[in-house]
């Protein structure tokens, strides 16, 4: 019981833990609900429904960057003459888009940018930046890799014996599907995190959109289109490659970091546009532990409270079996002068001490088995797990077996308080 409720702690601590974010929102699109918003966007763990327009992730920006962004791409120049209806609850944030899709093995390909790495933060108290184990972060551009260039978790890189210098070729749809022709060179590897971006594969984003089948179809082109002031680069091979025009792009969610306290409003704001739906990450995985995890916590501490009264049953038929052939050691226990009160308080407190000794023995067993579990749980949380791991669950157990052995012992001692020393000294 030790290890189911340590194990059901390390998973409840690991979603706990990892919606601690450096960003106060997460926008998608508006099929689907919040949480498999959240499951997708933080934890990669759900496929996304739908996409988001690029034109939605400008909305985030200032006119300026707008203006920026279509000289950049190429795009409808009546973008870049207004600023984005949410760009005023963004002052001193960012703004950072997610686009999934795709798989290395078995684990996600997402499709970002160099602000992923730069500007987000980690750790419990969600102030650590992100380190490299071994390389750098990706390049929007470089002139040696073009466009495709990748960041790998540690998890990733270990489990597929990756490293700087190697490259991968992503699978679309699922980890069986077609294989793309790009090959993405990793130049990073992060340092473990214990958060889902160990289980994950960063691409350069403009280098997700370059693959076969990421460019969104568009049958007409708006007039003002000013594809030739998008630059273009070259890639290895010295082939001329150019980023994907506005129109064409799309992001599967959008990480956002509100200015002040501005978040709840803007989350509404978003809901209310009926064009896309906004989630509060620690929000969504409190109720889901409320709502979903809570009723299965319950129903292991039901089984936990049985498990124990059948050992404490256990304990007391043991115990109770022993007594006949302890009946005379009692009587001349109470011949040399022992009292009533002081053989009972012995026969509760072996109760206690086998109690005891069980509860150490199977306080190791259960983190032995943590200990040999840990990387397997590493894997499906991304928490990392050793022997003196500890969940506030189980703690509830030593209290309960204590409370029942004592309980257990009574009916012993009390045989052993009515032995008539007389009638045993002479058997």
């Amino acid at each position: 019981m030790v290890l189911v409720l340590a194990i059901y702690g390390i998973i409840t601590d690991a979603f706990r833990s990892n919606s601690a974010v450096s960003y106060n929102l997460v926008v998608g699109p508006p099929k689907g609900d919040p949480l498999q918003l959240t499951l997708n966007s933080v934890y990669y763990l759900s496929q996304p429904i739908e996409n988001l327009s690029f034109e939605d992730f400008m909305e985030f920006y200032s006119q300026e960057d707008r203006a920026a962004m279509v000289a950049k791409f190429g795009g409808s120049s009546a973008l870049g003459e207004r600023p984005g209806k949410y760009s005023r609850y963004l002052a001193g944030g960012l703004a950072i888009p997610l686009a999934l899709g795709d798989y290395v093995d078995q684990y996600r390909v997402v499709g970002t940018t160099t602000d992923f790495f730069d500007k987000l933060l980690h750790g419990p108290e969600v102030d650590q930046p992100f380190e490299f184990r071994q390389g750098r972060n990706f390049e929007y551009f470089n002139e040696e890799n073009g466009y495709l260039e990748a960041v790998l978790g540690s998890r990733v890189a270990s489990n597929l014996n990756l490293g700087v210098g190697d490259i991968f070729y992503p699978t679309h749809g699922d980890p069986e599907g077609k294989g793309h022709k790009d090959a993405f060179k990793v130049v990073g590897v992060l340092a473990p995190t214990g958060t889902p971006n160990d289980r994950a594969a960063f691409v350069n984003l403009e280098g997700f959109y370059l693959m076969e089948g990421h460019a969104k179809p568009v049958d007409e082109y708006p007039a003002d289109m000013v594809e030739g002031n998008a630059p273009s680069g070259r890639d290895p091979d010295g082939n001329e490659i150019r980023p994907l025009n506005i129109p064409q792009r799309e992001v599967t969610a959008i990480l956002v970091r509100s200015g002040g306290l501005w978040g709840a409003q803007l989350m509404n704001l978003i809901n209310e546009s009926k064009d896309a739906q906004a989630a509060a990450p620690v929000g969504e995985i409190h109720k889901m532990l409320t709502q979903i995890v809570g009723p299965l916590l319950v129903a292991l501490v039901v089984i936990t409270v049985i498990t124990c009264v059948v050992a404490a049953m256990g304990i007391l038929v043991g115990i109770y079996n022993s007594m006949n052939d302890r009946r005379r050691d009692i009587a001349v226990m109470r011949a040399l002068g022992a009292r009533r009160d002081a053989v009972t308080m012995i026969i509760l407190l072996e109760s206690l001490l086998i109690a005891i000794i069980g509860s150490i023995v199977g306080w190791i067993m259960a983190h032995g088995a943590i200990l040999l579990a840990s990387p397997f749980i590493e894997e499906y949380t991304g928490v990392k797990a050793g022997f003196l791991t500890f969940s506030q669950f189980e703690f509830l157990v030593l209290p309960l077996v204590l409370l029942l052995a004592i309980l257990a012992g009574l009916l012993p001692a009390a045989v052993a308080y009515r032995t008539d020393v007389s009638r045993n000294l002479s058997a």
